[in-house]
């Protein structure tokens, strides 16, 4: 025997997501029917539309995050030129 174990190779892990888990909480049986057994959702439209509305959300997220610090960076400018002008007067 060399210790080599390449005859049985250890199963890769799977990643299980946040939403597997809140499924699986909802409903054990359709995580197991959907995550193991591979049948899909019979309510693929509205998986779609939530997808699509989490999608607009998170890039609206995104913006409000980009124009908060496009106003702290204005505010910082507009800051420094009151300093400034105060300065050379």
């Amino acid at each position: 025997m060399s210790g080599n174990h390449s005859s049985n190779p250890r199963p890769q892990a799977r990643i299980i997501r946040a939403s597997e888990i809140g499924q699986y909480k909802y409903c054990a049986r359709a995580w197991w029917l959907g995550s193991v057994m591979g049948v899909p959702s019979a309510n693929t439209r509205e998986l779609a539309q939530g997808y699509k509305a989490h999608r607009r959300h998170g890039q609206g997220v995104w913006l409000a995050a980009a124009l908060r610090w496009l106003a702290i960076g204005l505010i910082v400018l507009a800051a420094g030129a009151a300093i400034l002008a105060l300065l050379t007067r």
